[in-house]
């Protein structure tokens, strides 16, 4: 029984020499990459293992923030704005001889460009 029992001491041993070990490299190499920019950080010990909701859990959540925000949306009054203040103007219409007198316009000024154009080339 005792070679067992010093077997496992060495092996104790072992580990926790292993685990400073583990330790300093893992601070040196933390050391070098914050030298390097890159500041990846190491996941230490004091980390929690993710949670694992259940499908009727999250319901129970979802219904429970819906209601959180019905409440507050209840609670809230709607923004009304005076009419006085905010007044759309009147869309304004053009007759059709106005729009041909401008589109006549218009293309007497394409013609005289291109005229222009023509005689330069």
């Amino acid at each position: 029984m005792s070679n067992l029992e010093n077997a496992l001491r060495e092996l104790r041993e072992k580990r926790s020499q292993a685990q400073i070990e583990i330790e300093k490299l893992d601070q040196i190499i933390s050391g070098i990459e914050s030298l390097n920019g890159t500041g990846a950080a190491v996941p230490s010990k004091t980390t929690q293992p993710k949670r694992i909701i259940s499908a009727a859990s999250r319901r129970k959540m979802a219904l429970a923030q819906k209601a959180r925000w019905a409440s507050i949306r209840k609670q809230s009054q709607p923004v009304v704005f005076p009419t006085s203040i905010v007044s759309v103007p009147a869309k304004r219409t053009m007759s059709a001889s106005a729009r041909k007198k401008i589109a006549a316009a218009q293309k007497a000024r394409w013609a005289k460009v291109k005229a222009q154009q023509k005689k330069a080339a």
